[in-house]
């Protein structure tokens, strides 16, 4: 397949006159592991979502598998989460060695529901993981309102999305626990990396010993006593430099993201008036997406995606719904409105690389029908 003019996904990097000088000088520096540029971008990350308590990780998904242990999650437990995210999400649950348990999404949103989560709860339930998908948040007073009832804590999964909020907040400050992904394609990448944004300053010590081999790196190594397993999740000062230059160009760059998803809102909303046969996802009210990528919902997806394809428009399902995977297969429940929104959806992009013609462009080839 010809590679597509209007990508779904790409990566974006600052100016090399601003990156390149940062990098070259803790390149050379001597100190490419762990040490003052990380916890520099853990300050700044933590002022940019509002949140100063932040823990910095090598990926998305070890700061989600330290965030359920943190979060008390065992061998034999269950975290209701949603199948409808990409497999580190509910891969992060078996490395905690529990086991998801499925919580059904609004057909219209591609979100779980504080009604669907409060279905999926039982009496092994530790933990509600959610994920913002695409961009939009959940309805997180519903689902704060079901873990409050049962007595335990919510992680987001926020992979796609920094910059949205949730009744005037940043998300990033509304959880005991919120992943950000740092991956390649993610709104802010440092090539590869992940963030953790806790609550409540206490188990911040105990997530620096799990990230870094269980050793508390403030004490000598051969006075320190390893008492729990931990892992080598640790970032590395080179990511953080990455991140450092990053973050001083992401607001404008997320502002895109949000304008593009905020015009194809109304223009979608109108063409759907037209009887076109494609709606938008619902965006809760009191929600705020980022939009990482848009999504459109179609009766004729597989249609839609080839017509598309012929435009040179990138479009893709991007993930395969979890509890379709052999690992997941324990798991497996009825989910009418995963069956529902994962038939009917398709993304397309809405980036910071989509400008006013490229999302005409995108609208128009939609609007012609195929």
């Amino acid at each position: 397949m010809p590679t597509p003019t209007i990508p779904l996904f790409k990566v974006h990097m600052a100016p090399p006159a601003a990156l390149m000088p940062r990098l070259e000088e803790v390149l050379y520096s001597g100190q490419i592991g762990e040490g003052e540029a990380v916890a520099a971008f853990e300050r700044r990350f933590g002022d940019f979502v509002g949140n100063p308590h932040v823990l910095s990780f090598s990926s998305g998904t070890a700061a989600l598998h330290v965030a359920l242990l943190l979060a008390g999650v065992t061998a034999g437990d269950e975290v209701v989460s949603t199948a409808m995210t990409a497999e580190p999400t509910n891969l992060a649950i078996r490395h905690a060695g529990a086991m998801p348990r499925w919580a059904d999404v609004d057909p219209a949103t591609g979100n779980v529901t504080g009604e669907s989560v409060a279905a999926a709860m039982s009496e092994r339930t530790r933990a509600i993981l959610v994920v913002h998908y695409g961009g939009i948040p959940v309805p997180l007073d519903d689902i704060h309102a079901v873990a409050a009832r049962h007595g335990v804590p919510v992680i987001e999964d926020a992979a796609h999305a920094l910059g949205a909020r949730w009744r005037g907040r940043p998300i990033g400050c509304l959880s005991p626990f919120t992943m950000f992904s740092l991956q390649a394609i993610k709104h802010l990448t440092t090539a590869d990396g992940g963030m953790l944004a806790l609550a409540d300053a206490a188990p911040l010590p105990r997530g620096r010993r799990l990230r870094w081999f269980g050793i508390d790196r403030a004490v000598s190594r051969t006075d320190v006593d390893v008492a729990e397993v931990g892992f080598k999740y640790h970032m590395n000062n080179v990511n953080a430099t990455l991140g450092l230059v990053q973050i001083d160009h992401v607001a404008p760059m997320i502002a895109r993201h949000i304008a593009n998803g905020r015009w194809f809102d109304a223009a979608f909303d109108a063409l759907a008036r037209t009887g076109s046969g494609v709606t938008r996802c619902r965006i809760p009210d009191g929600a705020e997406p980022a939009y990482w990528f848009y999504t459109l919902l179609c009766d004729d997806a597989a249609g839609l995606s080839r017509h598309l394809d012929a435009h040179g428009i990138g479009n893709s399902k991007a993930h395969k719904r979890n509890d379709r995977h052999s690992v997941f297969a324990a798991s497996r429940v009825e989910l009418p409105g995963l069956d529902n929104f994962y038939a009917r959806m398709l993304h397309v992009p809405c980036g910071w690389w989509v400008d006013d013609a490229a999302r005409e462009r995108i609208l128009d080839v939609v609007r012609r029908g195929w």
